[in-house]
């Protein structure tokens, strides 16, 4: 009896074929996806990684289908860019393209900061570190400002401890838990620099642009249709102008901002509503005016 040589194992083996479009449609990643282009204004190149990450994970999934090698891939990521960009929004989206994908056994986030992770004294370090891993294991563990970890001007920071931990985690247990560190893009870079060992764990660094103004106005008008809103046409004229000057202001947070803004516009709506007839018509109820914007700080300067 001969044994077939590896030609002919090729032969076989390419003889196989997956449906890719059928294999998307099981694994269902097409609606995290959706969920990004209807939830997030703008951010075409973060919405263009993502998708090429799910292709590339789809495929690996293809190719076991076939016996082709495909090892588990690598999938800790860094999100960097200012506040507001949705960032965290992404990062949840992606843990249910992990999890469709079985990439992960949940496909839940949690979200920390260094408070979460960092003890105040020797001992308490290593068990809140310890806590929140395992309540991130089977998903995804997504750490806001985490070049906070590091402060290498203080000798006896603890932080060491937790970056000590959480490396060893990346390295050992990544089939079952995936890590997206996100902060702003040259904090860190100084952070990966100084502790490269977390750099050569990240396999996806994803930058997430500003919004410009049209794309600001958008997620005002988005944000006020969620809450079942409105946005008059005097009152879209003046939000155009309170993103321009807002933009140029301190501690702008992008749709974060925006996002402020329109709550303390509802609370003003409210006020005039309550200060004035004692009926309101539906639309009355619904609709911010110009007035309701114009009242803000940010037109006093």
């Amino acid at each position: 009896m001969s044994v077939p040589g590896p030609a002919a194992s090729f032969e076989a083996a390419s003889s196989e074929v997956v449906d890719l479009r059928a294999l998307q449609a099981d694994t269902d990643i097409g609606s995290p996806i959706a969920e990004l282009d209807r939830d997030l204004v703008g951010l075409a190149p973060v919405k263009q990684r993502i998708r090429e990450i799910a292709a590339f994970l789809l495929v690996a999934r293809a190719r076991e289908r076939v016996g082709l090698a495909a090892g588990p891939p690598t999938l800790h990521m860094a999100f960097t860019g200012n506040p507001g960009t949705g960032k965290t929004t992404v990062a949840l989206r992606m843990a249910g393209i992990l999890h469709r994908l079985g990439y992960v056994r949940k496909g839940h986030l949690v979200s920390v900061t260094r408070d979460d992770l960092v003890g105040q004294y020797i001992g308490h370090t290593a068990p809140k570190t310890k806590e929140i891993l395992k309540r991130a294991m089977g998903g995804v563990l997504f750490i806001d400002e985490a070049y906070y970890l590091h402060r290498p001007e203080n000798e006896k920071d603890y932080g060491q401890e937790a970056i000590e931990i959480l490396l060893q985690v990346m390295e050992n247990q990544r089939e079952d838990l995936v890590v997206i560190l996100a902060g702003y893009r040259e904090r860190m870079a100084s952070f990966f620099a100084s502790n490269p060992g977390f750099r050569s764990r990240i396999a996806h660094h994803i930058d997430f642009p500003d919004y410009d103004a049209s794309e600001l106005l958008s997620i005002a008008e988005l944000l006020a249709a969620q809450s079942e809103y409105r946005l008059s046409p005097a009152a879209r004229e003046v939000m155009i102008d309170y993103i321009t000057r807002r933009q140029q202001q301190p501690n702008f947070s992008n749709a974060r901002s925006i996002r402020n803004a329109l709550d303390r516009a509802r609370l003003r709506q409210a006020m005039r509503l309550c200060a004035g007839n004692a009926v309101a018509t539906r639309e009355a109820l619904q609709t911010i005016e110009a007035e309701d914007i114009r009242a803000s700080r940010v037109f006093a300067t």
